[in-house]
């Protein structure tokens, strides 16, 4: 008598949706449609590509040259590196925004009650905010290379230059999260709109510390962006590196430890409804 073909052990633990294969594979299969809808979607493009590129060369036309006879290096070792974190900044508040629209459609409660992993969701985001950090970094210092950017410390170094905005846009991506889960969108755009805006103007990317009046000197050069860009300007120029990367870490750490739970909380929280 024929016997009927029986699955084996392996493979039912591959498929079982708690196991860590099943969440590798689900993950994988995540992080692929949220970047197709990114590369879709316009406004995650202008946010992320477009609006980075223009302001650097706007900062290089407008501001360029005086800072460079001010501080006799030239503008783009300090706004090359702060544009990017712009972008990246800023292209998480399309996403945040693209999550409160699935929220608000039912779709992450549709994958809820799905066979996949549950924390596949969050982890494939994670994922799909790296690599669309890290390919627009890609493009504006390609951009600003054009422009008179150059590396002159080594490979090692220019590696190391361009993961700092992506654990940047990461820590602020787990801070957008948790806003995104809990607002309306309006409120979430509004916010993070302000911060970047703030960040900006008031770090050491956009003019140098000296060309702040005295009071406010230390609030600008210990704030997240300005640690970040004198980090990846030494990097890219020479300098000290330990102090600013040291400061960086500890901004990026601290935001992660405040923002993670309250993130995972929430997106649980909008996946059951």
């Amino acid at each position: 008598m024929a016997t009927l073909d029986r699955p084996d052990i392996a493979d039912m633990l591959d498929y079982r949706e708690s196991s860590a294969p099943a969440l590798l594979r689900h993950t994988w299969i995540q992080t692929q449609r949220l970047l197709l809808r990114w590369v879709r979607d316009p406004v995650t493009l202008l946010e992320t590509l477009i609006v980075p590129c223009l302001l650097l060369l706007m900062l290089d036309i407008v501001v360029g040259s005086q800072i460079q006879k001010f501080s006799g290096t030239s503008a783009l070792y300090g706004s090359a590196p702060m544009v990017t974190l712009v972008g990246a900044l800023s292209g998480t508040v399309a996403s945040g925004v693209m999550l409160g629209r699935e929220r608000e459609a039912g779709i992450l409660s549709r994958f809820w009650v799905l066979p996949v992993h549950r924390a596949s969701g969050l982890a494939a985001r994670i994922l799909a905010e790296g690599c669309r950090i890290f390919a627009g970094t890609v493009v504006i210092i390609l951009f600003g290379m054009a422009l008179g950017f150059r590396f002159r410390q080594g490979p090692l170094q220019t590696f190391a230059f361009l993961w700092i905005p992506v654990l940047f846009g990461l820590a602020f991506a787990t801070m957008v999260t948790a806003i995104a889960v809990f607002t309306a969108k309006s409120t979430l755009v509004e916010a993070v709109a302000l911060l970047s805006s703030l960040l900006m103007f008031f770090s050491t990317g956009f003019v140098p510390i000296g060309a702040y009046p005295t009071w406010i000197q230390p609030v600008v050069r210990n704030q997240p962006m300005s640690v970040a860009v004198d980090t990846m300007r030494a990097l890219a120029n020479g300098g000290p590196v330990a102090s600013p990367l040291v400061q960086t870490l500890a901004w990026l750490v601290g935001l992660i430890i405040v923002f993670a739970v309250p993130a995972a909380w929430g997106y649980r929280r909008a996946s059951r409804r």
